[in-house]
């Protein structure tokens, strides 16, 4: 079931009492009702090369549901559940089918579709299934040029949402301009590569998206994974390492980073990479494997163990680890303490009993990478932790849907003010990544908050203007300036002049913007702009 890891996140978030302190654990929202499983739609043009469009789908509702709240169900979740019933992965399922692959994925709503492809032009019908209430949506519907399929699906993705949340106050265009710079034929190569059937395929496919779009996420790391399978530990860990530490996707590539890292025993490298992931998700395999990084150089990574036992006190290899730690350190009452948890969860676990032998006889094991004599078992018997080499990327949507909701338990607690401040600085946190769904989302929040709010409206502004909505960020930026004038409203004015080669109002703008705030870099690099284009301020 997609939810299976719940108790294990639930242990999880103790560990952040920063958050789980000011969201008590009764008031803690479930993740019902908001989780969503994308289908592959129908290709019912009649080519058959255009397939891969219909799998393309799931993979951009997937994001723009995200970035709007929703829990979405991955492409992995979904096979395991074809695997589950007994399904071929290009199945087609009929209604009753979808519902059974629903519920094996505690999936609230399904979203199911069809296209057809004539003369250069896409046409697009999905339908919204409510799981619980077995009812089916209208259908949604668009079309356009074949070439603007990025625009037919986020279009259709806006429908989606609205459908399942008519309360949702992220405009359509937001999630038009969602895709950045990723050429469409980059996007169909990543499309194929992630589907194809051979690693040899899917590693050409991969790189020819790259090829096309150097620094696309989604593509960089999809070929990783895909190098690190077939155990080309460098290459994986260098294509990984050009998803920027800002990108959502930088957790799970910093997570086979070190995997990779620390197969080329390059084990400074791993804790690193795996240190990075923890410090902002805490999962228990990610600090397990930043204790087993660190044990590999000699560290004494008791305390890392101790984390990641006590987030997932049911994993028989977190309390061998445990044991193996506390045994290096020379505590053997600890040590046999966790050996005999280990050996409880999983009586089969043969090294589990060798160590057990190995305390009982009160052997100490100073090295943490060299074989050493243990005079009770097996001469060559040098027990070493344990590293967990898959990443659970459902566990980690989890753990962040659950901590999102939390935050927004918290946040409700606090006077409209201080929301309204908090939910504007978490907006330009989500700015400063480029992620403008997220962005608005929490600015609009903001302003429900505090409608007086000229920071958030500023916001609001710049979201209006990267989404290229100018006429509303025009408006936004004005509403906030009459609230309280500042520099990023005034700057927000001043490009959108400057974009209609207004200059002199562009520099009118800056002006002021230099007058609230003279060291300000934006306004200065703007005037620099000017300048540069003959124009002086006033």
């Amino acid at each position: 079931m997609l939810l299976k890891h719940r108790p294990a996140l639930l242990l999880l978030l103790v560990t952040l009492p920063a958050l789980s302190q000011s969201a008590p654990s009764a008031e803690t929202p479930e993740t019902g009702g908001r989780v969503v499983l994308v289908l592959p739609f129908d290709n019912r043009s009649g080519q058959t090369n255009l397939a891969w469009v219909g799998n393309s789908f799931p993979d951009t509702l997937n994001q723009r549901l995200t970035s709007v709240g929703f829990l979405t169900i991955t492409r992995d979740d979904r096979q395991y559940a074809l695997d589950h019933l007994g399904l071929p992965v290009d199945f087609r399922p009929s209604r009753a089918t979808t519902i059974r692959i629903a519920q094996t994925l505690d999936a609230d709503f399904v979203i199911v579709g069809s296209y057809t492809v004539s003369n250069a032009r896409i046409a697009v019908q999905a339908q919204v299934l409510e799981v619980n209430k077995l009812r089916l949506s209208p259908a949604l519907e668009d079309s356009s040029e074949l070439s603007r399929l990025f625009d037919v699906e986020n279009a259709i993705a806006w429908k989606v949402a609205r459908q399942i949340d008519p309360h949702l106050n992220v405009a359509q265009q937001t999630f038009l301009a969602a895709p950045g710079g990723v050429k469409l034929s980059a996007f169909e190569n990543y499309i194929r590569g992630t589907d194809a059937t051979t690693s040899q395929e899917r590693i050409k496919r991969l790189q020819m998206a790259i090829q096309e779009t150097p620094n696309y996420p989604a593509a960089l790391l999809a070929l990783g994974k895909a190098e690190f399978v077939q155990r080309y530990y460098d290459q994986a860990a260098v294509s990984l390492a050009k998803i920027p530490r800002t990108d959502r996707r930088a957790l799970e590539a910093n997570f086979y980073i070190g995997l990779a890292r620390f197969n080329s025993a390059k084990y400074a490298e791993a804790e690193s990479a795996f240190a990075f992931v923890a410090t902002r998700l805490p999962l228990p395999e990610v600090v397990n494997n930043q204790a087993v990084a660190s044990s590999r150089q000699g560290h004494d990574a008791v305390p890392l163990f101790q984390r990641a036992s006590t987030a997932d006190p049911n994993d028989a290899d977190y309390h061998y680890n445990l044991a193996v730690a506390l045994l290096r350190r020379g505590d053997f009452a600890g040590a046999q303490h966790e050996v005999d948890l280990a050996l409880k969860l999983r009586p089969s676990d043969m090294e589990a009993a060798e160590l057990k032998t190995s305390i009982n006889t009160g052997r100490h094991i100073t090295s943490s990478t060299k074989p050493a004599p243990n005079a009770a078992g097996s001469p060559d018997f040098a027990p070493l932790e344990r590293i967990r080499r898959t990443y659970s990327e459902a566990s980690f949507r989890q753990a962040a849907f659950q901590l999102d909701q939390m935050r927004a338990a918290r946040l409700a607690t606090l006077p409209r003010t201080e929301q309204a401040i908090q939910y504007t600085q978490l907006g330009h946190d989500f700015l400063a990544q480029g992620l403008i769904a997220e962005a608005e989302q929490e600015f609009q929040a903001a302003i429900a908050a505090e409608a007086s709010s000229a920071a958030a409206h500023a916001g609001l502004a710049q979201v209006r203007e990267r989404s290229g909505s100018t006429t509303d960020a025009r408006t936004e930026a004005q509403t906030s300036i009459n609230l309280h004038p500042n520099v990023p409203a005034y700057l927000v004015l001043a490009r959108l002049d400057l974009q209609a080669n207004e200059m002199a109002s562009s520099a009118a703008n800056v002006s002021k913007a230099l007058q609230l705030e003279p060291k300000d870099t934006a306004a200065q690099g703007m005037r620099q702009a000017l300048q540069a284009r003959g124009q002086s301020l006033p």
